[in-house]
């Protein structure tokens, strides 16, 4: 099996739920524990074996790239990892427009990630090490419905067996939540032109799409720690979540032979 080494990162969008922190500032550089949202995926992306990252940004992305000077790894002390930029100008659109907009810069299979959701670094590791079959996505999930902090916001799976037969905010019989971590091939762009309608679609548009072919898997990610922070609420129950340790929870043994 290929080792995945590329990490598509998805920055784009203005994050208009979190303006009463940003002061302007898009969503990504909001601070979190001391640093920037975006950082903290970056670094985890790193620690889990990533050293070459596609972003994609959208607003105010000049600020973005201004924070991420060239010596950004050197100066933490990271060695050589590239970064390449994908503008995104439809930033106003669903997510997996800008997915869209990186399609020319990956060719192999990648690990997906949200800049707004912070995860721990085994998780995604154990993520990469999943054999995945041409044509194939596998979403990282979590059971654990009850710890959600919005389940209304939240991207509900409904699963038979380790296929995921459903995806979205809105379904109705669900028994796990999308973390915002996938490990892709390539057809995953395919099923977003797909499904594509009057110029947008989301990323659950297209695992949709791949959950009616049975080309969408999920890996259950145990006791492992997530949130997603695109509230000013949800950024503190984050900062909770995490406090004192960024790792959180150990990981479960079945996450952990992976």
């Amino acid at each position: 099996m290929t080792k995945v080494n590329q990490c598509l990162i998805l920055a784009a969008g203005n994050g208009t739920r979190l303006r009463p922190l940003s002061n302007g500032l898009p969503k990504p550089l909001v601070q979190f524990r001391g640093k920037p949202i975006l950082e903290h995926v970056i670094l985890r992306a790193h620690q889990a074996g990533i050293d070459n990252f596609v972003i994609v940004v959208g607003f105010r992305s000049v600020l973005i790239r201004t924070w991420f000077d060239k010596d950004w790894f050197d100066s933490r002390g990271l060695g050589k990892v590239s970064v390449t930029w994908v503008e995104n100008p439809d930033y106003h659109k669903h997510n997996g427009i800008s997915a869209l907009k990186a399609k020319d810069e990956i060719h192999d299979n990648f690990l997906l990630l949200m800049a707004d959701h912070i995860f721990e670094p085994e998780t995604a590791k154990a993520l990469m090490k999943q054999p995945i079959a041409p044509g194939e996505v596998i979403l990282a999930v979590d059971p654990n419905i009850d710890r959600v902090f919005d389940l209304d916001d939240a991207t509900k799976v409904r699963r038979q067996g380790d296929h995921i037969v459903d995806i979205g905010k809105e379904i109705a019989y669900y028994d796990a939540l999308d973390t915002g971590m996938f490990l892709c091939s390539t057809a995953l762009f395919d099923r977003l032109e797909a499904a594509t309608r009057e110029e947008n679609c989301s990323l659950s548009d297209g695992m949709r799409q791949l959950a009616r072919e049975r080309r969408l898997r999920a890996l259950e990610i145990g006791g492992a720690r997530w949130e997603d922070v695109d509230t000013p609420a949800s950024l503190a129950h984050a900062e909770g979540v995490f406090a004192g340790h960024f790792y959180g929870e150990p990981i479960v043994e079945s996450l952990a032979r992976v």
